[in-house]
């Protein structure tokens, strides 16, 4: 069911289980008809382009539809969206913000508890342009300064061209971890310092070029535009003030470093309590996580500085995998339900085998991610042969999970069974007449 009541402004409508459609922002209908077309800058938008009725708590629901668990990340991801929105209303209204320090998001967990998906869900709501890139395409382009100013260009042409659009714009930049400049074993790729160092006057308040300087397509075309006029009310840059960043990274390894802070922290620290912090798992070393960490792992300080709401993804469980499967809308059986059900084979899931892929999917110690990796060794054999078969509908249950080959074999040996039996008994009754 939607999170909101029917004829609410930003209702979502039922949820339906057909095939996938393209979703639309809550705000697309008013943004829509505002949007500029492509190449074409925005000369004025009204304060109801930006227009936002939601509150944190309805945003943390609409997360709940597709994320399982990580309620303190929803809470602070839907809090740090509401305030960015408000922020932009005020300032398209005219109103003089002098003070204001954007809440610029770092996320911080194991690979496959769903920080990306939690960014992506979040995405289905916004009215400004998003965009989502990789850290790790800085870090191997060493020194050049501008590829990161590439990102900013990514957020105007999402804008349709609007610079005014996208100056109110959110990046998100993920595996921003894999920037760190440690100098353990061969050490990290010298190039992060300098991609952090690129990145801290777009996170903070920088003017970036529209066009690349070494983009000598755009500067062609702009040089055109100017002679025939149609630039000249064009800026030539855009600031990066308003535009709010969400980054997040794996962080693998920084755990031991919290112990290690945790167990010297204090001359008085007890043996009960070294031993307790020997225990403590990743999850809440992580959720202990203080700038001096992000430091010495190897982030800049000005760069982490600049990221000043952290917020710890815990992992993944055999229960909460089992819930992503039944429970997330856009869970992986879904996936595998439509590729069978293109060939008119109908697979039932049962609880039993959502459980027993769940269990082995833990074993994989990919969060979330090891639910595709089990899937596909358990169904690659029944997506191979029953499209050529005569089954046109199999339930999957704990035992076929545990043994597929088997599984297999017994509903290629049912299916011809079924087939086998009303011809002999038609030959009978052809007998006896």
């Amino acid at each position: 069911m939607s999170s909101f009541p029917s004829g609410h402004p930003n209702s979502l409508g039922p949820v339906t289980r057909g095939p996938s459609k393209p979703r639309r922002s809550l705000s697309s209908s008013k943004a829509e008809s505002v949007a500029p077309k492509p190449g074409v800058l925005e000369t004025a938008a009204p304060p109801e382009e930006f227009s936002f009725g939601l509150k944190p708590r309805e945003i943390a629901r609409h997360l709940d539809r597709f994320v399982i668990g990580q309620a303190e990340a929803k809470k602070v991801l839907s809090v740090a969206l509401c305030d960015h929105f408000q922020h932009v209303r005020r300032c398209l209204a005219g109103e003089e913000v002098l003070y204001y320090q954007k809440q610029n998001v770092l996320l911080l967990g194991p690979t496959g508890v769903g920080k990306t998906h939690l960014i992506r869900s979040a995405a289905e709501l916004i009215g400004v342009p998003f965009i989502k890139a990789d850290a790790t395409k800085f870090s191997e382009t060493g020194y050049v300064g501008g590829d990161v100013d590439d990102l900013v260009r990514d957020l105007v042409r999402k804008a349709g061209g609007s610079v005014k659009r996208a100056s109110y714009g959110i990046i998100y930049l993920d595996e921003v971890d894999k920037l760190a400049t440690r100098g353990e074993g061969g050490g990290r790729d010298v190039s992060g310092r300098g991609v952090q160092t690129n990145l801290l006057k777009l996170m903070e308040d920088g003017d970036v070029p529209i066009v690349s300087p070494n983009d000598m397509t755009g500067q062609i075309q702009s040089a055109m535009s100017t002679m025939r006029g149609a630039g000249s009310a064009q800026p030539e840059t855009i600031n990066t003030r308003h535009i709010l960043f969400i980054v997040s990274g794996a962080f693998a390894g920084m755990e031991r470093l919290i112990r290690d802070r945790l167990s010297h922290s204090s001359e008085e620290v007890s043996l009960g309590s070294k031993s307790k912090l020997v225990r403590m798992k990743a999850d809440d070393l992580f959720a202990q996580s203080m700038t001096a960490d992000f430091i010495q792992y190897g982030l800049e300080p000005e760069f982490v500085g600049r990221l000043p709401v952290r917020v710890a993804c815990h992992g993944l469980d055999t229960g909460h995998l089992f819930d992503v499967l039944r429970r997330s809308e856009s869970s992986l059986v879904r996936q595998y339900e439509r590729a069978f059900e293109a060939y008119g084979i109908q697979a039932e899931f049962t609880d039993a085998g959502l459980r027993h892929l769940a269990e082995l999917a833990a074993g994989e110690n990919t969060g979330a991610r090891g639910l595709m990796t089990v899937c596909e060794r358990v169904f690659r054999d029944l997506k191979f042969a029953l499209p050529s078969s005569r089954v046109r509908c199999f339930k999957v249950t704990q035992e076929l999970v545990a043994d597929p080959v088997n599984g297999l074999k017994r509903l290629l040996a049912g299916a011809r069974k079924s087939v086998s039996s009303p011809a002999k008994s038609i030959s009978q009754s052809g007998t006896d007449s």
